[in-house]
């Protein structure tokens, strides 16, 4: 080895004693370090246990309410669904129970008016139905959807219901006025069915209130007329057939001259709930002939 090779080894050469020195010095300056950083994470750990974790806490139960209230939201939006689902099938039930009910009273009328045909089958008869009415609860004047086109003219019988209506006072092309026997101005000649003793029934509307009017003029010689017996149009009168039920005697009594009765009786048909009618297309006048 050449003497200038052995001499740039010996240049670079550490004495121990200084390397120690700069061991220790490494090793004050790592043992400062990690002081500080000791200090700053203890310093750190605090800071974040104060404002950090209640803020995140904040944050997690905001988020926790928000998530809940939506899904509330969500299911609240699917009730709402359901029950206007729920709200048409009942308006839409309601509405076919309703023309249910609307078709059981028309049926019930038609067969109504279909014994009452039966009944009176004797007679030529015509359907017709009310389309208008005088002011007032009862059906003591109306008008029909039926005129002269229909062959319908005046003095013509009506019945419904149980039996007499009235007749026809008046006539158009498609429609005829119908006077009922209720009204102030109508006087019928009736018989009582069970004894064939004549009467007059009088029309009364104010009577009609209490659901009866009047008869007067009964010849009963033999007092055999009672309470309930029936009172039909007799063969005497002159514009309504005979044998037509008019109503039943709810009241009875002797008038002062001593030879004639008078009462009250309850009529065949409810005047307060009509719709329906038939009418009988043979007069009393062609009858009779």
């Amino acid at each position: 080895m050449s003497p200038i090779v052995k001499r740039k080894r010996e240049k670079f050469h550490l004495p121990s004693k200084y390397l120690l020195l700069i061991l220790t010095f490494l090793c004050v300056v790592m043992m400062g370090i990690t002081f500080t950083t000791d200090y700053l994470g203890g310093t750190l750990s605090v800071v974040t246990g104060y404002i950090i974790v209640p803020f995140q806490d904040g944050i997690t139960s905001i988020g926790t309410w928000i998530s809940n209230r939506s899904e509330e939201l969500g299911q609240l939006k699917e009730v709402l669904a359901k029950n206007k689902d729920l709200q048409q099938r009942v308006d839409d039930l309601t509405v076919q129970m309703t023309e249910l009910q609307q078709e059981k009273y028309e049926l019930n009328n038609l067969r109504e008016l279909y014994q009452l045909d039966e009944q009176y089958a004797q007679y030529e008869k015509v359907g017709a139905r009310i389309i208008g009415k005088d002011s007032g609860n009862w059906f003591h004047s109306f008008i029909i959807d039926k005129g002269s086109d229909d062959g319908i003219v005046e003095d013509m019988n009506v019945i419904a219901g149980g039996g007499l209506v009235g007749r026809v006072s008046n006539v158009g092309p498609n429609w005829a006025k119908v006077t009922s026997i209720i009204d102030d101005n109508s006087n019928v000649s009736g018989m009582i069915l069970a004894t064939s003793d004549n009467l007059i029934v009088s029309g009364d509307l104010e009577l009609m209130n209490s659901g009866v009017i009047k008869f007067e003029q009964l010849v009963d010689s033999a007092n055999q007329v009672k309470e309930g017996d029936k009172i039909v149009t007799s063969k005497i009168s002159d514009k309504y057939l005979p044998g037509i039920l008019i109503g039943y005697i709810s009241d009875m009594q002797i008038d002062s001259n001593n030879l004639t009765k008078s009462g009250q009786l309850t009529t065949a048909v409810d005047f307060e709930h009509l719709e329906e009618v038939l009418v009988i297309k043979q007069l009393k006048q062609s009858v009779a002939e």
